[in-house]
């Protein structure tokens, strides 16, 4: 298995998927010039018939290119690296299951992106019972209408800041910032109305904006941001 799955703790089934010496080869003669083409070279529709093929090694590589980016993602969704993990395993294990039902019609990367998503909803959906909705922080109640850049600070301050989040602030503000879904999609994704998926947005982002207003303090004071 690559340094990159060891890193992450890829673990159960996937490891067992992904850690297997391909026993089968694909037919001739493309089973030949896959097998010389360096894995980085290789398109998404190889990959994919690859896969579909029942090639070990294309599996392997289909997880090896697209991991690091759906482990940036379920970062955002979870609350700490472990459950992160989790939800990477689970999203990989469903791609890798429900590849055959890809139509092609987008960019594979997003297809996996939106079954990463799904996945961390079902995760959220199982600890919802165990999780409150308050952070228990004071903020103020609103932004006057001003807006902040995420893009000016460092993707480690962001993480740590958005998984301070409570957990449906957190999944609300990254399907509506992140992901580009509407708040009726969202209130339907997670049983609450548009109303509130407006509000617990709007209290997401005044909590987001206090926090990085306090880093920005203390890194005026000396603390630089690494």
């Amino acid at each position: 298995m690559s340094a990159l799955a060891s890193a992450i703790g890829v673990s159960g089934a996937l490891r067992g998927l992904l850690s297997r010496q391909t026993a089968e080869e694909l037919p001739a003669p493309t089973a030949a010039v896959r097998r010389l083409t360096p894995p980085a070279q290789l398109t998404e529709a190889e990959l994919i018939d690859g896969c579909l093929n029942g090639s070990r090694l294309m599996q392997k590589h289909l997880y090896e290119r697209f991991a690091a980016r759906m482990m940036a993602v379920c970062l955002r969704y979870a609350q700490t690296t472990f459950e992160a993990e989790d939800v990477l395993q689970e999203g990989f294990l469903t791609v890798f299951k429900n590849l055959g039902s890809f139509r092609r019609e987008c960019p594979l990367e997003f297809w996996i992106r939106r079954i990463m998503v799904n996945a961390a909803l079902r995760q959220h959906r199982r600890n919802m019972p165990l999780v409150a909705v308050s952070d228990g922080g004071d903020y103020p109640e609103d932004l006057a209408g001003e807006e902040f850049v995420l893009a000016n600070y460092a993707f480690e301050d962001l993480l740590s800041i958005v998984q301070e989040l409570a957990p449906r602030y957190r999944m609300v503000f990254n399907l509506f910032a992140i992901e580009g879904y509407s708040h009726k999609e969202i209130g339907e994704m997670l049983g609450i109305s548009e109303g509130t998926s407006k509000s617990q947005y709007s209290r997401a982002r005044v909590i987001l904006k206090t926090k990085l207003e306090r880093l920005d303090a203390q890194h005026s004071h000396g603390h630089l941001r690494k």
